[in-house]
Parts: structure tokens; C-alpha cells; sequence
């Protein structure tokens, strides 16, 4: 599979982690060379949806694979940017951009 979507919304946290996993367990184990994560819709991240993004990009690195998130809300993206998330994802504004030339 060339690339797999997950997409979340609201806000993420320890409640919310769980679900998130499940989701993208599901889409890692399709393969995917590229997992694109829209979070273009999430107002809040906690530490344990990074963490989650982090097991996350290691399970599918075993593949070869890529995650690529979209993130839009200022303010999510710049935790990425503190926790220097931002040097291991791939970071785009929007889903476009993330996936793959058609």
C-alpha cells in the first residue's frame, strides 16, 4: 500500500490515547509506505499522544515507512516544535501537501 490517512480531531489526551493507537495500528499493519496523520482538527496534544506518535513512526519504521503529519492549529504545531518533534515527522499544513503527487 503507497500511503494510508488517519485522521483525529478535538483534543488529544491520555483519555483519547488508546483510541488514537488502535487507529493507527490498524492503518501500520496495511503496510503503508506513507502514513499521513491529519491532525488539522486537534485543539490540544498531551504527552501521551506524543508518545503514542512516537511508537507509532517506530513500528512503521520497521516497514520503511513514513509518517507524515498535518498539523494547522498554531499552537499544536509549535509543541512539536519545543519538543523537537519536528525534526522527526514530517510536518505539512495540509492533507494535500502530505500525501503523495497522484
Amino acid at each position: 500500500m503507497d500511503s494510508a490517512v488517519v485522521t483525529a480531531s478535538g483534543e488529544l489526551d491520555m483519555e483519547s490515547a488508546d483510541e488514537l493507537r488502535d487507529g493507527l495500528a490498524d492503518a501500520i499493519a496495511a503496510d503503508p509506505r506513507r502514513l499521513v496523520i491529519d491532525l488539522s482538527d486537534v485543539t490540544f496534544v498531551d504527552s501521551t499522544i506524543l508518545g503514542v506518535l512516537v511508537g507509532a513512526r517506530s513500528r512503521l519504521g520497521r516497514n520503511s515507512g513514513r509518517i507524515h503529519l498535518v498539523i494547522s492549529n498554531p499552537f499544536v504545531l509549535r509543541l512539536f516544535h519545543l519538543t523537537g518533534l519536528d525534526q522527526v515527522f514530517a510536518i505539512h499544513s495540509t492533507r494535500g501537501q502530505a500525501l503523495p503527487p497522484a
